[in-house]
């Protein structure tokens, strides 16, 4: 994508400084507690208290503007039409590459969302569950494609969001398992009596070629908000790097792990391998396919070092 083509996109935006989105908190006090934060961040991502409250709790209450907007359009078209037809649910959209911060920031949301005043029903859902199993994956040839479009059972995915769009009744979807690096078998998540779900992954805005002359594809038919997690790459590759050498003291340990083979590398090691596994695999597939999709989302969220978020953009109505 050419840099003017970015600027051209990017200008659909206003954009708001840390200090100026802060400001636009209705809270003054801590909304999640240390434990809870803890609970939430993950191996290498740790949530302060100020990032809550200067960027994710503003994020949740213009959410929450949103869907009770929503929710009375359709009451009133119910009125209109004297008819009592489905609410199906306020579908959230976060997309972004690897090792950004998608799921903290969908599991913070998610957190936040459940204190909204009508104490919604919120489930997440990850389209890694949609990737082809590995057996697949290494039968197409395509193990070190994992995460590019052609990896995704994307029909699968499209269907299982129609059924959500429609209201459809205890829809499933698959489960993925990072510690084995496969969709686990026969295992689902039941989404059942939502009124907000929370769908996370790289492939969230994209546009699937394969597909789209039959006019199915993820953006624009499912999500009623959709949001980018952006970083500058040099800032993404050193997360990753970082994530991989505390993954390799950790859960690379266990036996049933993918990655078990690197769980005796040295430093020096295991910064080698995973800058390569970066460079080869996730910044390829961030500038083929993730990153051009940055347009289509409604709000971006602009990280910095130590994950902070710096700036927010937010799509003009």
């Amino acid at each position: 994508m050419s840099t003017s083509h970015q600027k051209a996109h990017l200008s659909t935006y206003t954009t708001f400084t840390r200090q100026e989105w802060a400001t636009l908190s209705k809270s003054t006090h801590d909304i999640l507690s240390e434990e809870e934060r803890k609970k939430i961040g993950s191996i290498d991502q740790t949530i302060s208290a100020d990032e809550v409250n200067d960027i994710y709790l503003p994020l949740s209450q213009l959410l929450y503007l949103n869907m009770e907007q929503a929710l009375s359009l359709h009451r009133n078209i119910n009125l209109f039409l004297q008819k009592q037809t489905k609410k199906t649910p306020y579908i959230i959209g976060i997309a972004g590459s690897v090792s950004v911060g998608k799921s903290t920031t969908a599991r913070l949301l998610q957190a936040l969302i459940r204190r909204w005043p009508t104490k919604p029903a919120v489930e997440l859902v990850t389209t890694d569950g949609f990737l082809y199993p590995n057996a697949i994956l290494q039968e197409k040839n395509l193990m070190k494609r994992k995460g590019f479009p052609e990896s995704y059972d994307i029909e699968r995915l499209i269907h299982f969001l129609y059924d959500l769009k429609s209201g459809t009744r205890n829809i499933q979807a698959p489960v993925y398992s990072h510690l084995t690096y496969d969709v686990l078998p026969n295992t689902y998540q039941s989404i059942e009596n939502c009124d907000v779900v929370i769908i996370e992954g790289i492939n969230v805005l994209q546009v699937n070629k394969k597909i789209a002359a039959s006019h199915m594809c993820l953006y624009p038919i499912f999500s009623t908000f959709s949001i980018y997690v952006d970083a500058e790459e040099h800032d993404i590759q050193s997360w990753y790097i970082e994530r991989f050498k505390l993954l390799r003291n950790t859960a690379f340990q266990k036996p049933e792990s993918y990655f078990h083979k690197y769980r005796h590398l040295n430093d020096d090691e295991a910064e080698k391998i995973s800058k390569e596994i970066w460079q080869t695999i996730n910044a390829v597939n961030l500038e083929e396919n993730i990153r051009p999709t940055r347009h289509r989302a409604d709000m971006i969220l602009k990280k910095a070092a130590g994950h902070k978020v710096k700036e927010v953009r937010l799509k003009n109505l």
